[in-house]
């Protein structure tokens, strides 16, 4: 990724694309039949976007406003130390919230690491209270590559119980994959085992759309596990070229993910790619 994208070309990016969207057609009948009657709404995840609002909190977000994003998904300023996040640490959750709110956007989720969660849920919960959030999702359980199933399992028995505490407090707990999780132990995708081992009403899951550069269709887990889904990371990738391309350029089948997100249960789609892919994603999804 390139999360060091200077402003200056991000903007001029950001521009052409808004101008280019109004001379884009109708989509496919059959795309907008898949999305028909959903109130599709989409945002971003902030992550790739640390440096930029670590610089410059409101610059950066109407600027995501005006791309034609509607909401964002933050990571906890007090778990996401050592990165942009941590100047945030110091702000009220409502400071940030309204923050957010006056740059046009929504936010009602946010990523947590699994040791704060673990340590310090108590005020975390209340940070989430704050920004007005609906969900808390972990970001990953982080466990040492050599991490047997068991491992995983054991995790998940915390996060279960983590997830009930969120769950009485009004909120719902999530959990974010990353290709590891996509890796087999003994014959077993890590993945499946998570998805037994979690109690489908305290951790809902959020689908990570990047493992479909490594074989994974999203679609597959959407009908295969359906109601376990609250959100989506949306990204896109090209076969040829090997490498992430602005969404409805590569080889994701969105007629058929948006129709199968509607079974997995999805409420959130946030764009996490390059910054240089915002602006033509956001083009792309205007549309739907």
């Amino acid at each position: 990724m390139n999360p060091n994208i200077s402003r200056r070309t991000f903007i001029k990016t950001s521009a052409s694309a808004i101008g280019a969207a109004a001379l884009l057609g109708r989509l496919p009948l059959a795309l907008r039949a898949a999305t028909a009657g959903q109130n599709l709404s989409f945002g971003f995840q902030t992550w790739t976007l640390r440096d930029q609002l670590g610089q410059d909190l409101p610059g950066t977000l109407k600027m995501m406003a005006g791309l034609g994003y509607q909401s964002t998904e933050f990571c906890s300023p007090y778990g996401y130390t050592g990165t942009p996040f941590e100047k945030f640490n110091g702000m009220p959750g409502a400071e940030l919230r309204r923050r957010i709110a006056d740059s046009g956007l929504t936010c009602e989720s946010s990523h947590f690491n699994m040791g704060e969660l673990r340590d310090n849920l108590g005020p975390r919960i209340e940070w989430a209270h704050q920004m007005g959030l609906t969900q808390m999702i972990c970001s990953s359980f982080w466990l040492p590559k050599e991490a047997t199933l068991d491992d995983y399992r054991r995790a998940c028995d915390q996060l279960n119980g983590i997830g009930q505490k969120i769950k009485a407090a009004g909120l719902q707990a999530g959990f974010h994959n990353h290709n590891m999780e996509f890796e087999t132990r003994d014959g077993h995708l890590i993945y499946d085992a998570i998805l037994e081992r979690l109690d489908p009403a305290a951790v809902k899951m959020q689908f990570q759309v990047a493992v479909v550069a490594i074989g994974y269709q999203p679609a597959e887990f959407f009908r295969k596990h359906p109601g376990r889904f609250i959100s989506s990371h949306l990204s896109d990738w090209s076969a040829k070229d090997k490498r992430q391309v602005p969404i409805g350029q590569g080889v994701i089948d969105w007629k058929d993910f948006f129709a199968a997100a509607r079974v997995g249960g999805v409420k959130n789609f946030f764009v996490e790619m390059d910054p240089d892919t915002f602006p033509e994603s956001a083009r792309f999804l205007k549309t739907l």
